[in-house]
C-alpha cells in the first residue's frame, strides 16, 4: 500500500491561487512546502474570483471523504472574503451579504468533510484594500464605478475575526493588521488622525507596493504571510526526524 504524505491544504479564493507563483522572488506555497519537505505536501486549492458561496458548492468534490489509504489534512489554511466583500453592481455579481459571508465561512469550517480530517484550522482574514489603486483599474476595465470599498471589506475582516472567535478550535491569522502594520510602518508622513492607508481621502502610502493592484499582494506582503502561518504548523526539527521516508544517509549506511 503506497504511503501517503498528509497534506497542508491551502482553501480560498485568488490570494491563495496566487500564492503558488514567485511574487518578487518570493512564493508562499514554495515557502511553506520547503518548510513542510518531507513530512507534509502543501496542496493549493485557490480559486480566483470565488466567494464563500462558490466555494460551498464545490466543498464536498474538493474534499473527499477521508479514507484509510488516502491522506489526511492536518491542516487547513481558509483564506476567504475579498470577493464576497465586493459591492453590488450590474457589472460585479461576487458580492455576498456580511451575515450571509458569517454563516458561510462558518458553514465551511465546520463542514463534515473537514471535520472528519480534525484539521488544524488556520482562518485568515481578507488583507486591506487600496481603494484608491482599484479605482483607477476598475475604470480602466469598463466598470462605471469601484467594485469594492475598503471601509466594507474590513467590515468583512473584522466578520472573520467573530467567526474565528465563536468557533472552538479555530486559529485566528490576522493577515489584514498584518499587512496594514507594515505599511504604516513603510509609510514615514502617515497621519493616524487622517483616513487610513488606501481610502479616499488619505494616500496609498506603501500599499502602493504591497498591494499593487490594489487588491493582490506582492512578495514582501506574502512573506509576511508566511512569517504569519509558520509558527502554527508543526514544529519540526532541524533534522530528518519524522520525514516520511529515511534520510539517505540511512538507507545507504556507511557514507560519510
Amino acid at each position: 500500500m503506497a504511503k501517503p504524505y498528509n497534506q497542508v491544504v491551502l482553501f480560498g479564493d485568488s490570494l491563495l491561487q496566487q500564492s503558488s507563483q514567485p511574487q518578487d522572488g518570493f512564493s508562499f506555497q514554495g515557502a511553506l512546502q520547503d518548510y513542510c519537505i518531507r513530512r507534509l505536501d502543501v496542496v493549493n486549492r485557490g480559486f480566483s474570483g470565488y466567494n464563500t458561496k462558490n466555494i460551498l458548492d464545490i466543498l464536498p468534490e474538493i474534499f473527499p471523504p477521508l479514507s484509510p489509504s488516502g491522506p489526511k489534512i492536518e491542516y487547513i489554511v481558509i483564506l476567504l472574503g475579498a470577493n464576497d466583500a465586493s459591492i453590488p453592481i450590474p457589472t460585479n455579481t461576487q458580492g455576498i451579504p456580511i451575515e450571509q459571508y458569517k454563516a458561510n465561512l462558518t458553514t465551511i469550517i465546520t463542514h463534515e468533510r473537514i471535520k472528519a480530517h480534525n484539521p488544524k484550522i488556520l482562518l485568515v482574514t481578507p488583507p486591506p484594500l487600496d481603494e484608491i489603486r482599484l479605482t483607477q483599474l476598475d475604470l480602466e476595465y469598463g466598470h462605471k464605478e469601484v467594485t469594492r470599498h475598503a471601509a466594507v471589506s474590513a467590515t468583512y475582516t473584522e466578520a472573520a475575526r467573530e467567526v474565528a472567535r465563536a468557533v472552538a478550535g479555530v486559529t485566528l491569522i490576522d493577515l489584514y493588521k498584518a499587512v496594514m502594520e507594515l505599511a504604516i510602518s513603510k509609510t514615514p508622513d502617515f497621519d493616524a488622525s487622517g483616513p487610513p492607508l488606501g481610502h479616499p481621502g488619505g494616500k496609498r502610502g506603501a500599499l502602493e507596493a504591497l498591494l499593487p493592484d490594489g487588491l493582490h499582494m506582492n512578495g514582501e506582503a506574502y512573506k509576511a504571510f508566511f512569517d504569519l502561518v509558520k509558527p502554527h504548523i508543526g514544529p519540526f526539527p532541524d533534522t530528518t526526524e519524522g520525514y516520511i521516508y529515511p534520510a539517505w544517509r540511512t538507507v545507504n549506511p556507511g557514507s560519510i
